[in-house]
């Protein structure tokens, strides 16, 4: 089974979904990670501010940020590999990342 991670950056909470104005991209990402646990896929998502050691421990996403400081977030990573950095995956990309059939997201 395929295993994601996502290391996002320091937010109000875990899920960045709180607040007035929810940003729109957020919530995508945050429907699409419980679709992919429902789904029986490993997907897991770290805020910088509430698992900082998460990244200590994965020594690509430190290297990363020890080059490119907290503008490199978020990084996806797939099977202990950083596929994608400064910004969320598509819905596309998750289905070409994990071997997902093209209707996973369909419903």
């Amino acid at each position: 089974m395929k295993k994601i991670e996502i290391y996002e950056p320091s937010m109000c909470c875990p899920t960045g979904l709180c607040g007035v104005s929810v940003d729109p991209e957020l919530l995508r990402i945050s429907t699409v990670v419980d679709k992919l646990i429902k789904g029986n896929i490993s997907a897991v998502r770290y805020n910088l501010s509430s698992a900082p050691m998460e990244f200590i421990n994965n020594l690509d996403v430190n290297k990363k940020m020890g080059e490119h400081g907290v503008n490199i977030l978020p990084i996806t990573v797939v099977d202990d590999e950083i596929v994608l950095t400064g910004r969320y995956p598509s819905n596309d990309e998750l289905i070409e990342f994990l071997d997902l059939s093209p209707e996973f997201f369909m419903d």
